[in-house]
């Protein structure tokens, strides 16, 4: 009897968990987009998961620590339109340094992309070019204040200049 309530309970329990509890089959039952929507690096070959790829992998380059972008840029050293996408990606993550260049493989190849990922691709560059436009803006500001600084230095020094020689002025005149 206890064996019996015993193999009802696995039975259920294996109805309850469905597929999950097996493992999974690979080879000719598995489609090929399944391996795209695993990879390190996403595809642009339209799938299912072509999009939330792009945006797991935009979103694991943002929170990527230079080990990871290191890795991710070897296996997109390569001249096609998907490898220099993704190392704008990663670039766009990366340095101030490569920002320039990830705008430029981004403008270069996103009417490439499938239409469906262009307007994320778009979002990206428009937010890199973002970026790179408050670094401009702050190191203009920057150079801005560090002009006003040496200018008020300059006018400091003149007003004791002119201080000192008022005082000499004044010295002068009160001595009979």
């Amino acid at each position: 009897m206890k064996r019996m309530s015993f193999m009802a309970g696995l039975l259920a329990t294996t109805l309850l968990a469905g597929c999950n509890i097996v493992p999974e089959m690979t080879g000719a039952d598995s489609p090929p987009e399944a391996d795209q929507c695993l990879s390190d690096v996403p595809s642009l070959t339209a799938s299912d998961c072509m999009l939330s790829a792009w945006v797991d992998f935009g979103l694991a380059a943002q929170r990527a620590d230079r080990e990871w972008r290191e890795h991710i840029l070897e296996q997109v050293e390569g001249d096609t339109k998907n490898e220099r996408l993704a190392r704008a990606v990663v670039y766009s993550w990366s340095s101030q340094n490569q920002w320039e260049e990830a705008a430029e493989l981004f403008k270069a190849d996103l009417a490439a992309a499938p239409s469906d990922l262009q307007p994320l691709l778009r979002q990206w560059l428009n937010g890199l070019e973002a970026r790179r436009k408050l670094m401009r803006d702050l190191y203009s500001s920057e150079a801005s204040r560090r002009q006003v600084i040496s200018e008020r230095d300059e006018l400091a020094e003149k007003l004791d200049a002119l201080t000192a020689i008022e005082e000499s002025i004044n010295s002068r005149n009160q001595t009979p």
